[in-house]
């Protein structure tokens, strides 16, 4: 299956609390949308500086670094059900809890560099994961979270949730 193919889920194919993320994404080549918006993700980062990497907005709100370090979370999280999910694998599969991630992460002990390189790596072999799909295990179905969903839900949520964060980051961030 091309990546062209892939095709957008129903807002019935995923828990209701990710719908926003779906919708997020613009129309076209979901696999090439992950692709490009990397890259504005990876500028806007080199616009904060290592400097800035543990600025917050608020007290009590991630630091850059955090977010970037959740942004690999669940870049990792959405990834490992896809796989589970495409291999048909029916065991429900449980949430996670963000906030728990994020202050075990020791993001702000790392470079934001760092942090900007593990998402890339991440990506690349996320989109590799993708491309490879076939018809069959992209509407393959699985549970996560007590929800329902189908494994093309996966890169429109990948791409979804960092356009969300990409912004929370231009405009409480900068």
């Amino acid at each position: 299956m091309t990546s062209a193919t892939v095709r957008r889920p129903r807002s019935d194919e995923l828990a209701p609390f990710y719908r926003g993320y779906l919708e997020a994404v613009p129309p076209g080549d979901v696999l090439a949308e992950l692709a490009s918006s990397l890259e504005e993700t990876r500028a806007l980062l080199a616009r904060f500086g290592e400097a800035r990497g543990g600025h917050r907005y608020a007290p009590g709100k991630w630091s850059v670094k955090e977010v970037v370090g959740h942004l690999i979370d669940g870049e990792r999280v959405f990834a490992y059900r896809a796989l589970r999910m495409a291999r048909g694998d029916q065991t429900p599969l449980p949430g996670f809890e963000e906030n728990d991630y994020v202050a075990a992460s020791g993001s702000d002990r790392r470079t934001l560099a760092d942090l900007g390189e593990e998402l890339a790596l991440l990506r690349a072999a996320n989109l590799r994961f993708f491309r490879a799909l076939d018809a069959e295990a992209w509407e393959r179905r699985g549970t996560a979270s007590g929800c329902s969903f189908v494994v093309c839900a996966f890169p429109y949520l990948l791409a979804g949730h960092e356009r969300h964060h990409r912004t929370v980051l231009a405009e409480r961030y900068l």
